[in-house]
């Protein structure tokens, strides 16, 4: 370490290290305490008053003469308290609490790979509608069970056992569907990390890969064909490196990333969905009118079918049941001499018909004679 004197004032400093930065002190030889260089001083904090000119200024004159130096000034009145962790709690849970107080409508998303520069976007796109409240999942979860507790809404610990994983709260007044569209926007090309799940098939097409020979090696041992055209290598067939489903291995990423390959996108993907007590897929936000007649329709013939079946009279099989009904009545009168006006009118039209029927069964008739 340096000592430099300027004004009764000395400088202490030291080359820039990261866990530990360099600090200026404001002596004064008035105090009986002495240094190992047995220089007699006072150490105190910089402070406004202490200094003529503006402290900030000073720092800068001296980073500015000791050029690769880091300097921090230690006074109380220029550097902001940091908050210990038993207030970033509380100020969290009061945060979260205001949320739910504000809105009725959140999406879980998940947050896997999700770089805080897409956070930032999303947050802007978002605003004015929306907040995105990210934090650890302990976090989330105390913080709703205290607010349901002091606020009787129990509805709320229906989200506790979702929020599991790197995951997030969207709070929203607008369409949960428009929201998650909106959300889905942001998707940012990233390379194929180790140990990641592959959600497609990965696919080298084949082709030059730019590469210089001293590469084939690696090439070999991912039993990948290839040859060397125009000082590259090059791949001679289609290669189907990761299938869905499957883990990227360390060889399979290193590849991708030497071909500058990002197969995949990464965003907020909304898990869940919760309104008026209720969390349910996020499938549900894309149904159409037409998607829940035709469900409806489903669930009528189901009934129907069961109904009949079992001979349990519903709604939905009372038609049925009566034509049914009528259907048997009408055998009967057909079979015996008894009629009624509605059995009459089906006998005059079977006698019309069996003119026309016994005209077309004629030459069948004849055929079988001949034989």
């Amino acid at each position: 370490m340096r000592t430099m004197l300027m004004n009764q004032t000395a400088l202490e400093f030291r080359p820039y290290d990261p866990l530990q930065r360099l600090t200026l002190h404001h002596r004064t030889h008035s105090q009986d305490t002495a240094d190992a260089n047995g220089i007699k001083h006072a150490d105190c904090r910089v402070t406004a008053n202490s200094l003529s000119a503006s402290p900030r200024g000073l720092a800068n004159r001296v980073l500015a003469f000791f050029g690769g130096f880091s300097l921090k000034l230690h006074s109380s009145s220029l550097m902001a308290v940091k908050s210990s962790k038993a207030q970033k709690k509380v100020e969290y849970q009061k945060k979260m609490c205001r949320l739910l107080e504000e809105y009725s409508q959140i999406l879980i998303v998940g947050a896997d790979h999700v770089r805080s520069k897409q956070l930032q976007d999303i947050r802007r796109g978002v605003r004015g509608h929306s907040v995105v409240l990210m934090g650890k999942n302990t976090m989330m979860k105390r913080s709703l069970r205290l607010y349901a507790e002091s606020t009787g809404n129990m509805d709320l610990l229906t989200l506790v056992p979702f929020i599991v994983g790197k995951v997030g709260l969207i709070f929203t007044k607008g369409d949960l569907k428009e929201v998650s569209e909106e959300v889905s926007k942001y998707k940012v090309g990233g390379l194929a990390r180790a140990g990641v799940v592959s959600p497609i098939d990965i696919v080298i097409k084949p082709g030059s890969t730019g590469l210089d020979p001293s590469n084939t090696s690696f090439f070999q041992a991912l039993n990948i064909p290839t040859k060397i055209n125009k000082g590259a290598v090059e791949i001679l067939v289609p290669v189907e490196l990761v299938k869905k489903g499957e883990k990227v291995g360390t060889s399979e990423a290193t590849l991708l990333a030497k071909l500058d390959k990002k197969p995949f996108s990464y965003a907020l993907v909304v898990l869940f969905a919760y309104q008026n007590g209720s969390v349910f897929s996020p499938k549900a936000l894309h149904l159409t009118d037409q998607d829940l007649a035709d469900k409806f329709s489903g669930g009528v013939s189901m009934i129907v079918s069961l109904s009949l079946a079992i001979s349990y009279p519903t709604l939905a099989v009372a038609p049925h049941m009566f034509v049914n009904a009528y259907n048997n009545v009408l055998a009967v009168a057909m079979a015996t001499a008894y009629s009624f006006p509605q059995a009459q009118k089906v006998e005059e039209c079977l006698k019309e018909d069996e003119g026309k029927i016994a005209v077309a069964m004629a030459p069948v008739a004849a055929a079988k004679e001949e034989d």
